[in-house]
């Protein structure tokens, strides 16, 4: 109960609203992906990838997967941001995961399909934000030039994990659009039901070398 009434006090504090979303095209809407990867979301893929079917997971996959399908249909923008690490740089405080080259860094199955759309931008990131993730060595942003390539005035964000690489990219983007950084970029959205995080018991975790636990909360 206390921690209901926690959350209930944030969202009384917070400059968030919750509210249903219509797509019709009049404004140019982007979706940005996070980490939709084998790695964090197929059975048995890796150290953070669920260990049985998640529930969860599997509904942000097909909510995901839905999207995505409407934005092709219809030729809209589309960003996909893929976790892919170098084997000799750990991120602590996590396990290794996510390896580059190997299927943990690749879109779940269901998505591949993705990596062959024209409107669809890949990018591979070795840190937990994408947007920093996204700068080139040069300076310049993918993420960036993909907003203002596309003249787009709200992204779609969805992805996992809600409270790591998604609450991390969010804000970010919002920062910079608080600062200029992202014009035409307007309103970032999260749409919860395509978000989700994993599940790490105690007794998991201290199988495996560097994890620490982490909850899933619906």
């Amino acid at each position: 109960m206390v921690s209901s009434q926690a959350i209930d006090l944030l969202k009384e504090e917070l400059p968030v609203v919750e509210e249903s979303l219509v797509l019709t095209g009049d404004v140019k809407t982007g979706l940005v992906l996070v980490d939709v990867v084998n790695g964090f979301c197929t059975v048995g893929a890796g150290n953070l990838a669920p260990k049985i079917p998640d529930k969860q997971i599997s509904g942000m996959v097909d909510e995901t997967l839905r999207l995505a399908t409407v934005f092709c249909e219809n030729k809209w923008p589309v960003f996909a941001l893929l976790d892919s690490h170098h084997p000799d740089i750990p991120e602590h405080p996590y396990p290794p995961h996510c390896i580059a080259g190997t299927d943990e860094s690749k879109l779940v199955p269901a998505l591949q399909w993705l990596e062959n759309e024209p409107n669809v931008t890949l990018r591979c990131k070795d840190c937990i934000d994408g947007f920093l993730g996204s700068i080139e060595k040069d300076g310049s942003n993918v993420f960036v030039d993909w907003v203002k390539t596309n003249q787009i005035k709200v992204i779609l964000v969805v992805g996992i994990c809600t409270d790591i690489c998604v609450l991390d990219f969010v804000c970010s983007a919002l920062s910079a659009r608080n600062r200029g950084f992202l014009a035409p970029l307007e309103d970032v959205i999260v749409y919860s039901r395509a978000c989700a995080t994993y599940d790490l018991p105690s007794h998991v975790a201290e199988n495996i070398k560097g994890a620490i636990t982490h909850s899933q909360v619906d």
